[in-house]
Protein backbone atom coordinates (compact mmCIF):
# COMPACT_ATOMS: atom_id res chain seq x y z
CA UNK A 1 0.00 0.00 0.00
CA UNK A 2 1.45 3.36 -1.08
CA UNK A 3 1.36 6.24 1.38
CA UNK A 4 0.37 9.43 -0.45
CA UNK A 5 0.12 13.14 0.32
CA UNK A 6 -2.15 15.31 -1.83
CA UNK A 7 -1.56 19.02 -2.41
CA UNK A 8 -4.55 20.90 -3.79
CA UNK A 9 -7.17 18.47 -2.54
CA UNK A 10 -10.29 20.57 -3.24
CA UNK A 11 -9.43 21.39 -6.86
CA UNK A 12 -10.15 19.32 -9.95
CA UNK A 13 -6.96 17.27 -9.67
CA UNK A 14 -7.45 16.75 -5.94
CA UNK A 15 -11.05 15.57 -6.07
CA UNK A 16 -10.30 13.13 -8.89
CA UNK A 17 -7.28 11.79 -6.99
CA UNK A 18 -9.44 11.14 -3.94
CA UNK A 19 -11.96 9.40 -6.18
CA UNK A 20 -9.15 7.02 -7.13
CA UNK A 21 -8.34 6.47 -3.44
CA UNK A 22 -11.94 5.43 -2.81
CA UNK A 23 -11.82 2.95 -5.69
CA UNK A 24 -8.53 1.43 -4.50
CA UNK A 25 -8.63 1.51 -0.68
CA UNK A 26 -6.20 -1.41 -0.48
CA UNK A 27 -3.59 0.27 -2.71
CA UNK A 28 -3.30 3.85 -1.38
CA UNK A 29 -3.23 5.39 2.10
CA UNK A 30 -3.63 9.13 2.58
CA UNK A 31 -1.07 10.84 4.83
CA UNK A 32 -1.66 14.55 4.28
CA UNK A 33 -3.90 17.07 2.55
CA UNK A 34 -3.37 20.69 1.58
CA UNK A 35 -6.23 22.82 0.29
CA UNK A 36 -7.26 26.36 -0.53
CA UNK A 37 -10.40 28.02 0.81
CA UNK A 38 -13.16 25.45 0.27
CA UNK A 39 -13.49 24.52 3.94
CA UNK A 40 -16.77 22.63 3.59
CA UNK A 41 -15.31 20.24 0.99
CA UNK A 42 -12.04 19.91 2.89
CA UNK A 43 -13.90 18.95 6.07
CA UNK A 44 -15.76 16.26 4.14
CA UNK A 45 -12.47 14.96 2.73
CA UNK A 46 -10.96 14.80 6.21
CA UNK A 47 -13.93 12.80 7.46
CA UNK A 48 -13.76 10.33 4.59
CA UNK A 49 -9.99 9.85 4.35
CA UNK A 50 -8.65 10.65 7.84
CA UNK A 51 -5.28 12.26 6.98
CA UNK A 52 -2.68 12.74 9.70
CA UNK A 53 -1.92 16.35 8.74
CA UNK A 54 -3.77 19.11 6.87
CA UNK A 55 -2.88 22.61 5.67
CA UNK A 56 -5.20 25.43 4.63
CA UNK A 57 -4.25 28.55 2.74
CA UNK A 58 -5.94 31.17 4.93
CA UNK A 59 -5.25 31.15 8.67
CA UNK A 60 -8.47 33.13 9.24
CA UNK A 61 -10.44 30.02 8.23
CA UNK A 62 -8.83 27.82 10.87
CA UNK A 63 -11.68 28.20 13.41
CA UNK A 64 -14.22 27.28 10.73
CA UNK A 65 -12.35 24.08 9.86
CA UNK A 66 -11.80 23.16 13.49
CA UNK A 67 -15.52 23.58 14.19
CA UNK A 68 -16.45 21.49 11.15
CA UNK A 69 -14.44 18.48 12.40
CA UNK A 70 -14.74 19.07 16.16
CA UNK A 71 -16.58 15.78 16.70
CA UNK A 72 -13.77 13.61 15.25
CA UNK A 73 -12.07 11.39 17.83
CA UNK A 74 -8.63 11.78 16.31
CA UNK A 75 -8.52 14.99 14.25
CA UNK A 76 -5.48 15.76 12.08
CA UNK A 77 -2.82 18.31 12.87
CA UNK A 78 -3.89 21.49 11.06
CA UNK A 79 -1.36 24.03 9.74
CA UNK A 80 -1.92 27.26 7.82
CA UNK A 81 -0.35 29.40 5.12
CA UNK A 82 2.45 28.67 2.68
CA UNK A 83 4.65 27.33 5.47
CA UNK A 84 1.91 24.92 6.45
CA UNK A 85 1.55 23.60 2.90
CA UNK A 86 5.32 23.14 2.67
CA UNK A 87 5.35 21.23 5.95
CA UNK A 88 2.58 18.93 4.73
CA UNK A 89 4.57 18.29 1.54
CA UNK A 90 7.59 17.03 3.48
CA UNK A 91 5.69 15.34 6.32
CA UNK A 92 5.77 11.76 7.50
CA UNK A 93 6.10 8.49 5.65
CA UNK A 94 4.39 9.50 2.39
CA UNK A 95 6.18 7.83 -0.51
CA UNK A 96 4.64 10.01 -3.19
CA UNK A 97 3.25 13.55 -3.24
CA UNK A 98 0.58 14.55 -5.78
CA UNK A 99 1.19 18.21 -6.65
CA UNK A 100 -2.23 19.50 -7.65
CA UNK A 101 -1.80 23.14 -6.58
CA UNK A 102 -2.37 25.45 -9.53
CA UNK A 103 0.35 27.84 -10.62
CA UNK A 104 3.74 28.77 -9.21
CA UNK A 105 2.31 28.45 -5.69
CA UNK A 106 3.03 24.75 -6.02
CA UNK A 107 6.77 25.22 -6.59
CA UNK A 108 8.11 25.53 -3.03
CA UNK A 109 6.01 22.66 -1.61
CA UNK A 110 7.16 20.43 -4.47
CA UNK A 111 10.80 21.27 -3.80
CA UNK A 112 10.25 20.57 -0.08
CA UNK A 113 8.82 17.15 -0.94
CA UNK A 114 11.78 16.35 -3.21
CA UNK A 115 14.27 17.39 -0.53
CA UNK A 116 12.43 15.11 1.89
CA UNK A 117 13.02 12.18 -0.47
CA UNK A 118 9.45 11.82 -1.71
CA UNK A 119 8.53 10.85 -5.24
CA UNK A 120 6.39 13.33 -7.18
CA UNK A 121 3.20 12.76 -9.17
CA UNK A 122 3.42 16.01 -11.10
CA UNK A 123 0.11 17.72 -11.88
CA UNK A 124 1.59 21.18 -11.33
CA UNK A 125 3.38 21.89 -14.60
CA UNK A 126 4.71 25.23 -13.36
CA UNK A 127 7.24 23.41 -11.17
CA UNK A 128 9.33 22.48 -14.19
CA UNK A 129 8.36 25.41 -16.39
CA UNK A 130 9.54 28.05 -13.95
CA UNK A 131 12.26 26.11 -12.16
CA UNK A 132 13.37 23.22 -14.35
CA UNK A 133 17.08 24.13 -14.06
CA UNK A 134 16.76 23.94 -10.26
CA UNK A 135 14.35 21.00 -9.93
CA UNK A 136 16.09 18.50 -12.22
CA UNK A 137 19.37 18.47 -10.25
CA UNK A 138 17.39 18.11 -7.01
CA UNK A 139 15.65 15.00 -8.33
CA UNK A 140 19.02 13.44 -9.05
CA UNK A 141 20.55 14.59 -5.77
CA UNK A 142 17.77 13.13 -3.63
CA UNK A 143 17.19 10.02 -5.74
CA UNK A 144 13.48 10.55 -6.29
CA UNK A 145 11.30 9.92 -9.32
CA UNK A 146 8.78 12.18 -11.00
CA UNK A 147 5.78 10.82 -12.90
CA UNK A 148 3.63 13.15 -15.00
CA UNK A 149 -0.03 13.30 -13.96
CA UNK A 150 -1.44 15.43 -16.76
CA UNK A 151 -2.87 13.67 -19.80
CA UNK A 152 -0.37 14.79 -22.44
CA UNK A 153 2.86 14.10 -20.60
CA UNK A 154 1.44 10.90 -19.16
CA UNK A 155 0.72 9.79 -22.72
CA UNK A 156 4.32 10.48 -23.73
CA UNK A 157 5.60 8.77 -20.59
CA UNK A 158 3.46 5.71 -21.28
CA UNK A 159 4.64 5.48 -24.89
CA UNK A 160 8.27 5.75 -23.79
CA UNK A 161 7.86 2.78 -21.45
CA UNK A 162 8.09 0.51 -24.48
CA UNK A 163 11.46 1.94 -25.49
CA UNK A 164 13.46 1.23 -22.34
CA UNK A 165 13.22 -0.34 -18.91
CA UNK A 166 11.55 1.63 -16.12
CA UNK A 167 14.92 2.06 -14.43
CA UNK A 168 16.25 3.83 -17.54
CA UNK A 169 13.83 6.78 -17.33
CA UNK A 170 15.66 9.89 -16.17
CA UNK A 171 13.93 13.29 -16.35
CA UNK A 172 15.77 15.57 -18.72
CA UNK A 173 17.48 12.76 -20.64
CA UNK A 174 15.95 11.62 -23.96
CA UNK A 175 15.03 7.96 -24.27
CA UNK A 176 16.98 5.94 -26.81
CA UNK A 177 15.23 5.97 -30.19
CA UNK A 178 13.04 8.99 -29.46
CA UNK A 179 13.06 11.53 -32.31
CA UNK A 180 10.05 13.79 -31.80
CA UNK A 181 7.16 14.54 -29.44
CA UNK A 182 3.73 15.55 -30.71
CA UNK A 183 1.56 17.21 -28.08
CA UNK A 184 -2.12 17.14 -28.93
CA UNK A 185 -4.35 20.12 -28.11
CA UNK A 186 -8.13 20.37 -28.13
CA UNK A 187 -7.91 23.95 -29.39
CA UNK A 188 -9.92 25.23 -26.44
CA UNK A 189 -13.07 27.29 -26.39
CA UNK A 190 -12.22 29.26 -29.54
CA UNK A 191 -11.03 26.42 -31.70
CA UNK A 192 -13.78 27.07 -34.27
CA UNK A 193 -14.00 30.85 -33.86
CA UNK A 194 -12.58 33.17 -36.54
CA UNK A 195 -9.76 35.39 -35.31
CA UNK A 196 -11.91 38.45 -35.96
CA UNK A 197 -14.25 37.52 -33.08
CA UNK A 198 -11.52 37.31 -30.42
CA UNK A 199 -11.53 41.04 -29.50
CA UNK A 200 -15.11 40.55 -28.30
CA UNK A 201 -14.48 37.50 -26.08
CA UNK A 202 -16.11 37.48 -22.64
CA UNK A 203 -14.96 35.47 -19.62
CA UNK A 204 -17.95 33.14 -19.92
CA UNK A 205 -16.94 32.37 -23.53
CA UNK A 206 -13.38 31.42 -22.55
CA UNK A 207 -14.61 29.07 -19.83
CA UNK A 208 -16.65 26.91 -22.21
CA UNK A 209 -14.12 24.14 -22.83
CA UNK A 210 -15.41 21.70 -25.46
CA UNK A 211 -13.91 18.50 -24.00
CA UNK A 212 -12.52 18.79 -20.48
CA UNK A 213 -13.82 19.90 -17.09
CA UNK A 214 -11.01 21.90 -15.48
CA UNK A 215 -10.38 24.88 -13.25
CA UNK A 216 -10.92 28.44 -14.48
CA UNK A 217 -7.27 29.37 -14.93
CA UNK A 218 -6.28 26.32 -16.97
CA UNK A 219 -9.46 26.58 -19.04
CA UNK A 220 -8.47 30.11 -20.07
CA UNK A 221 -4.94 28.82 -20.77
CA UNK A 222 -6.53 26.26 -23.07
CA UNK A 223 -8.42 29.00 -24.88
CA UNK A 224 -5.19 30.96 -25.49
CA UNK A 225 -3.22 27.73 -26.11
CA UNK A 226 -0.76 28.91 -23.47
CA UNK A 227 -1.41 25.63 -21.69
CA UNK A 228 0.11 23.81 -24.63
CA UNK A 229 3.01 26.23 -24.86
CA UNK A 230 3.73 25.62 -21.18
CA UNK A 231 3.48 21.89 -21.80
CA UNK A 232 6.13 22.21 -24.53
CA UNK A 233 8.51 23.67 -21.93
CA UNK A 234 7.57 20.97 -19.44
CA UNK A 235 8.14 18.27 -22.07
CA UNK A 236 11.58 19.70 -22.78
CA UNK A 237 12.57 19.31 -19.15
CA UNK A 238 10.87 15.95 -18.61
CA UNK A 239 11.94 14.17 -21.77
CA UNK A 240 15.14 15.95 -22.78
CA UNK A 241 14.31 16.93 -26.38
CA UNK A 242 15.11 20.36 -27.76
CA UNK A 243 12.27 22.63 -28.81
CA UNK A 244 12.63 21.94 -32.53
CA UNK A 245 11.60 18.35 -31.80
CA UNK A 246 8.46 19.12 -29.79
CA UNK A 247 5.42 19.96 -31.91
CA UNK A 248 1.79 20.88 -31.22
CA UNK A 249 -1.12 19.52 -33.24
CA UNK A 250 -4.80 20.40 -32.83
CA UNK A 251 -6.88 17.26 -32.24
CA UNK A 252 -10.48 18.33 -31.52
CA UNK A 253 -11.71 14.97 -30.16
CA UNK A 254 -9.05 14.68 -27.39
CA UNK A 255 -8.91 10.90 -27.87
CA UNK A 256 -5.20 10.72 -28.70
CA UNK A 257 -3.54 12.35 -25.71
CA UNK A 258 -0.10 12.69 -27.32
CA UNK A 259 2.31 10.81 -29.57
CA UNK A 260 6.01 10.11 -29.98
CA UNK A 261 7.91 9.61 -33.22
CA UNK A 262 10.85 7.21 -33.22
CA UNK A 263 14.07 7.33 -35.20
CA UNK A 264 12.68 4.92 -37.81
CA UNK A 265 9.55 7.17 -38.27
CA UNK A 266 7.28 4.80 -36.33
CA UNK A 267 4.73 6.72 -34.25
CA UNK A 268 3.35 5.54 -30.92
CA UNK A 269 0.23 7.06 -29.37
CA UNK A 270 -1.79 6.71 -26.18
CA UNK A 271 -5.56 6.84 -26.61
CA UNK A 272 -8.49 7.04 -24.24
CA UNK A 273 -11.64 8.96 -23.40
CA UNK A 274 -10.99 12.45 -21.95
CA UNK A 275 -10.73 11.45 -18.27
CA UNK A 276 -8.07 12.89 -15.97
CA UNK A 277 -8.33 9.91 -13.63
CA UNK A 278 -6.35 7.70 -16.01
CA UNK A 279 -3.10 9.74 -16.01
CA UNK A 280 -3.51 10.33 -12.27
CA UNK A 281 -3.90 6.61 -11.62
CA UNK A 282 -0.83 5.75 -13.71
CA UNK A 283 1.25 8.45 -12.00
CA UNK A 284 0.34 6.89 -8.64
CA UNK A 285 0.59 3.22 -9.58
CA UNK A 286 3.65 3.28 -11.89
CA UNK A 287 5.40 1.01 -12.72
CA UNK A 288 2.28 -1.12 -12.17
CA UNK A 289 -1.05 -0.86 -13.97
CA UNK A 290 -4.24 -1.33 -12.00
CA UNK A 291 -7.43 -2.83 -13.39
CA UNK A 292 -10.34 -0.37 -13.59
CA UNK A 293 -14.06 -0.55 -14.28
CA UNK A 294 -13.99 2.69 -16.23
CA UNK A 295 -15.54 2.94 -19.68
CA UNK A 296 -13.18 1.46 -22.26
CA UNK A 297 -12.40 3.34 -25.44
CA UNK A 298 -14.73 2.35 -28.29
CA UNK A 299 -13.09 3.39 -31.56
CA UNK A 300 -16.33 3.00 -33.50
CA UNK A 301 -18.12 5.26 -31.05
CA UNK A 302 -15.22 7.71 -31.12
CA UNK A 303 -15.59 7.90 -34.90
CA UNK A 304 -13.27 10.11 -36.93
CA UNK A 305 -10.11 11.54 -35.43
CA UNK A 306 -9.11 14.90 -36.91
CA UNK A 307 -5.84 16.83 -36.82
CA UNK A 308 -4.74 20.26 -37.95
CA UNK A 309 -1.94 22.75 -37.44
CA UNK A 310 -2.53 25.40 -34.78
CA UNK A 311 -3.36 28.87 -36.10
CA UNK A 312 -0.50 31.14 -35.05
CA UNK A 313 -2.63 34.26 -35.50
CA UNK A 314 -5.30 32.88 -33.18
CA UNK A 315 -2.85 31.56 -30.58
CA UNK A 316 0.02 34.06 -30.11
CA UNK A 317 0.70 32.68 -26.62
CA UNK A 318 2.00 29.49 -28.21
CA UNK A 319 4.82 31.34 -29.98
CA UNK A 320 5.61 33.33 -26.83
CA UNK A 321 6.07 30.07 -24.94
CA UNK A 322 8.37 28.57 -27.57
CA UNK A 323 10.47 31.74 -27.55
CA UNK A 324 10.73 31.76 -23.75
CA UNK A 325 11.61 28.08 -23.68
CA UNK A 326 14.37 28.49 -26.24
CA UNK A 327 15.76 31.47 -24.31
CA UNK A 328 15.73 29.37 -21.14
CA UNK A 329 17.16 30.51 -17.83
CA UNK A 330 14.79 32.89 -16.06
CA UNK A 331 12.62 33.63 -19.11
CA UNK A 332 10.14 30.72 -18.65
CA UNK A 333 9.56 31.85 -15.05
CA UNK A 334 8.72 35.35 -16.28
CA UNK A 335 6.46 33.95 -19.01
CA UNK A 336 4.61 31.75 -16.53
CA UNK A 337 4.15 34.45 -13.86
CA UNK A 338 3.09 37.06 -16.43
CA UNK A 339 0.53 34.63 -17.79
CA UNK A 340 -0.84 33.81 -14.34
CA UNK A 341 -1.26 37.49 -13.52
CA UNK A 342 -2.77 38.36 -16.90
CA UNK A 343 -5.25 35.49 -16.73
CA UNK A 344 -6.27 36.53 -13.21
CA UNK A 345 -6.91 40.07 -14.47
CA UNK A 346 -8.96 38.72 -17.37
CA UNK A 347 -11.04 36.51 -15.08
CA UNK A 348 -11.69 39.60 -12.94
CA UNK A 349 -12.85 41.35 -16.15
CA UNK A 350 -10.17 44.03 -15.76
CA UNK A 351 -8.49 43.35 -19.12
CA UNK A 352 -9.63 41.96 -22.46
CA UNK A 353 -8.84 38.51 -23.82
CA UNK A 354 -6.28 39.75 -26.34
CA UNK A 355 -4.57 41.79 -23.62
CA UNK A 356 -3.31 38.49 -22.14
CA UNK A 357 -0.66 37.80 -24.83
CA UNK A 358 0.12 41.51 -25.17
CA UNK A 359 0.99 41.85 -21.48
CA UNK A 360 3.00 38.62 -21.48
CA UNK A 361 5.02 39.78 -24.47
CA UNK A 362 5.72 43.14 -22.81
CA UNK A 363 6.98 41.40 -19.66
CA UNK A 364 9.25 39.04 -21.60
CA UNK A 365 10.64 41.89 -23.70
CA UNK A 366 11.33 43.99 -20.61
CA UNK A 367 13.05 41.06 -18.89
CA UNK A 368 15.63 40.65 -21.66
CA UNK A 369 18.01 43.08 -19.96
CA UNK A 370 17.82 41.25 -16.61
CA UNK A 371 17.75 37.69 -17.96
CA UNK A 372 19.93 35.09 -16.22
CA UNK A 373 21.06 31.86 -17.84
CA UNK A 374 21.81 29.83 -14.69
CA UNK A 375 19.38 31.07 -12.04
CA UNK A 376 19.14 29.98 -8.43
CA UNK A 377 15.80 29.30 -6.78
CA UNK A 378 15.91 32.79 -5.25
CA UNK A 379 16.50 34.27 -8.70
CA UNK A 380 13.46 32.41 -10.07
CA UNK A 381 11.24 33.52 -7.21
CA UNK A 382 12.39 37.12 -7.67
CA UNK A 383 11.61 36.97 -11.40
CA UNK A 384 8.21 35.49 -10.66
CA UNK A 385 7.38 38.36 -8.28
CA UNK A 386 8.73 40.98 -10.70
CA UNK A 387 6.68 39.66 -13.63
CA UNK A 388 3.45 39.74 -11.64
CA UNK A 389 4.09 43.30 -10.53
CA UNK A 390 5.01 44.35 -14.07
CA UNK A 391 1.81 42.93 -15.58
CA UNK A 392 -0.29 44.46 -12.83
CA UNK A 393 1.22 47.89 -13.46
CA UNK A 394 1.14 47.57 -17.25
CA UNK A 395 -2.54 46.63 -17.18
CA UNK A 396 -3.35 50.04 -15.72
CA UNK A 397 -2.35 51.68 -18.99
CA UNK A 398 -4.79 49.63 -21.11
CA UNK A 399 -8.16 50.76 -22.35
CA UNK A 400 -10.96 49.81 -19.90
CA UNK A 401 -12.87 46.65 -20.77
CA UNK A 402 -16.19 47.44 -22.40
Amino acid sequence: MKAVTLLGSTGSIGTQTLDIFEQYPDRFRLVGLAAGRNIALLAEQIRRHRPEIVAIQDAAQLPELQAAIADLDNPPLILTGEAGVTEVARYGDAEIVVTGIVGCAGLLPTIAAIEAGKNIALANKETLIAAGPVVLPLLQKHGVTITPADSEHSAIFQCIQGLSTHADFRPGQPAAGLRRILLTASGGAFRDWPVERLPHVKVADALKHPNWSMGRKITVDSATLMNKGLEVIEAHYLFGLDYDRIDIVIHPQSIIHSLIELEDTSVLAQLGWPDMRLPLLYALSWPDRLSTQWSALDLVKAGSLDFRDPDHAKYPCMDLAYAAGRKGGTMPAVLNAANEQAVALFLDERIGFLDIPALIEQACDRHQSDWQQQPSLDDILACDAWARQFVQAASQTLEPVA
